[in-house]
């Protein structure tokens, strides 16, 4: 396993993280004791950046990965999030995020996170993250219930802007560096490198698209983006590539994040994940798929609050 210093923070994170959303039931019901076994395949080949969120399941997804965690918690980067807690449930208020970090801790079985984050922000008044929000993620940061504070969510500008003046450790974002989007290294990537913030990549499958089964139906990309990743997976299937593989591949191939995180639930994901990192890249292939991508290269949606976009 590669492992990458997250901006100046210090924390060494492997290359590859788990996304611990599947462990809340999000993507469809999974055995516990199965996500369990995920996690200990995980640490055990060196997988050591674990992120959750009291909105995963409704809190389920740091329950499951706390009882899991017990025993281990000293061998893993842990990061939790707060702000957002249901599908239109909001709250980035200073009461809520101190009340929200306990609550975490309890379910995550430990007396502090490695990573804080406020999490899809541009639900939020943005002027409210930078002034109340963020100040109040560092006072749980004082109190040492966090080591480091972040923002995550989908609108780059957005993100560049909280990112600077709320001055925050490090920046997750989801969608924004994959084989189809790449305007991370574009908008986000320059800033982190002056700051000396972290980036964490999330998403490398683009929420579902470059799979051989394509996304779900709720997935917001247009219907173009849709179909070029379609033909993606095609182009893979017809010359025995694993697109999700090459998908993963791709994206930790890139320097400039610390790690890029994906979903895993059963060991046999873990098994999947990790020998993506062992994938031979083609640059013809990549060059091919390019071509695909070139008419829809960098479109994604909205999400948020207009005024957030």
């Amino acid at each position: 396993m590669q492992y990458r210093t997250l901006g100046n923070t210090g924390l060494r994170l492997s290359i590859l993280g788990f996304g611990a959303a599947p462990l809340g039931n999000e993507y469809g019901n999974i055995d516990t004791a199965e996500g369990a076994r995920a996690v200990d395949a995980a640490i055990d080949h060196g997988i050591n950046f674990f992120d959750t969120s009291p909105y995963y399941g409704r809190t389920l997804s740091e329950e499951r990965l706390g009882a899991a965690l017990a025993g281990k918690r000293d061998k893993v980067v842990l990061c939790t999030k707060c702000g957002r807690y249901g599908k239109s449930s909001f709250d980035f208020s200073a009461a809520r995020v101190m009340a929200s970090i306990d609550e975490s801790l309890g379910r995550l079985r430990t007396d502090h996170v490695d990573m804080f984050i406020a999490h899809d922000i541009e639900f939020g008044d943005r002027e409210k993250v930078i002034s109340e929000t963020i100040p109040a993620m560092r006072k749980a940061q004082a109190a040492g219930k966090a080591r480091y504070v972040g923002i995550s969510g989908l609108p780059l500008p957005l993100l560049a802007d909280v990112a600077q003046r709320g001055q925050v450790d490090f920046v997750l974002s989801y969608c924004h560096y994959n084989l189809m989007v790449r305007d991370l290294d574009r908008v986000l990537t320059p800033i982190a490198a002056a700051r000396q913030m972290g980036l964490v990549n999330a998403s490398p499958l683009h929420m579902g698209l470059l799979t051989p089964a394509g996304g779900p139906d709720w997935h917001p990309a247009p219907p173009e983006v849709k179909n070029a990743a379609t033909e993606i997976a095609r182009f893979c299937a017809a010359r025995g590539i694993d697109v999700s593989a090459l998908s993963l591949r791709f994206c930790l191939d890139y320097p400039k994040v610390s790690s890029t995180l994906s979903g895993m639930s059963s060991s046999a994901e873990v098994e999947r994940n990790l020998k993506a990192i062992d994938l031979k890249m083609d640059p013809e292939i990549l060059s091919e798929i390019d071509k695909i991508v070139a008419p829809v290269k960098d479109r994604t949606w909205s999400s948020g609050r207009p005024e957030n976009g």
